[in-house]
């Protein structure tokens, strides 16, 4: 089930990141494809999976060393 919550929270993350760019953007004076914007929220969401991993690592060593 954790591997199924991470999908899950990876897929729905990845749908707002979209959406919001979609939204967003040109409100900045940002106009993007629909193919740029997917490209973009994939590397948004590959980031987000980095960062997320290294910090339960660098909390998990935290954790053993007390």
């Amino acid at each position: 089930m954790s591997m199924a919550e991470a999908a899950a929270n990876v897929a729905v993350g990845y749908g707002i990141a979209v959406a919001t760019q979609a939204l967003v953007f040109p409100l900045f004076g940002l106009y993007a494809s629909l193919s740029d914007n997917l490209l973009l929220g994939l590397v948004f969401t590959v980031v987000s999976i980095v960062r997320s991993y290294s910090l339960r690592r660098l909390f998990e060593a935290m954790r053993q060393r007390s």
